[in-house]
């Protein structure tokens, strides 16, 4: 298994129960597919660079976890089916 990182913004416009929602969601995918979060970073709200989907401030989270390629492949499934997540990026960690 390799260690990855999942930095994602979501829309700020959210409830905080909305955003809890979807970390847990991802990181059921992840200990669904049999692997394991170790850390979750909450960066809060920042301002975009330029607007996404008209929006112009996302909430921005940083997922640590170690998993195979399937859940790599799962969380992306899953992240874009979301319109709340206006961005994603899955990286392996060196």
């Amino acid at each position: 298994m390799k260690t990855y990182e999942m930095i994602y913004a979501l829309d700020a416009a959210l409830t905080d129960e909305a955003k809890e929602a979807f970390a847990k969601k991802f990181e059921d995918v992840v200990t669904s597919k049999g692997g394991k979060v170790v850390s979750v970073d909450k960066w809060g709200v920042k301002k975009f660079a330029y607007p996404i989907n008209y929006k112009t401030d996302g909430d921005y989270a940083v997922m640590t976890f170690e998993a195979d390629g399937d859940a790599v492949k799962e969380l992306e499934r899953v992240s874009d089916l979301s319109v709340e997540v206006l961005r994603r990026m899955i990286t392996v960690k060196a």
